[in-house]
C-alpha cells in the first residue's frame, strides 16, 4: 500500500514508538521559540550601487524579489550552506577522483 504522507509525516510515523509526550510549558518554550525563528525583521542595509542591481538582476533571472535573495544569501551563508565556487569544484573533483 502506497503511503500518502509528506516524508516528513512519514520520518514522524516510523519514528511514533521513540516520540515522548512533554510539558506544556516544554512546548510552549518550544513553540515560542519556532516562533520567534520565522519572524522578519526589517533592517536597513547600506550597498554599493553596483551590488545592488547585479542582485536585482540575478533576482530577476531566478524569478524572485531581490529581496528574498539577499535574505536567502545571508540565512545560506550563517547556516554553512554558502560555498565560495572553488570550495564547490574542490568538493566535485574529490568526489569524482573516489568514484569507481
Amino acid at each position: 500500500m502506497m503511503s500518502n504522507l509528506l516524508p516528513d509525516e512519514q520520518e514522524i510515523e516510523n519514528n511514533i514508538d521513540n516520540l515522548r509526550i512533554v510539558s506544556l510549558e516544554k512546548r510552549n518554550k518550544i513553540n515560542g521559540l519556532l516562533n520567534n525563528a520565522k519572524k522578519n525583521r526589517a533592517i536597513s542595509l547600506r550597498i554599493a550601487n553596483y551590488d545592488l542591481e547585479k542582485l536585482k538582476e540575478r533576482a530577476k533571472k531566478e524569478g524572485i524579489p531581490y529581496q528574498t535573495l539577499i535574505s536567502s544569501i545571508i540565512h545560506k551563508y550563517i547556516t554553512n550552506q554558502l560555498m565560495e565556487k572553488e570550495e564547490m569544484l574542490k568538493a566535485v573533483r574529490m568526489m569524482k577522483s573516489t568514484q569507481i
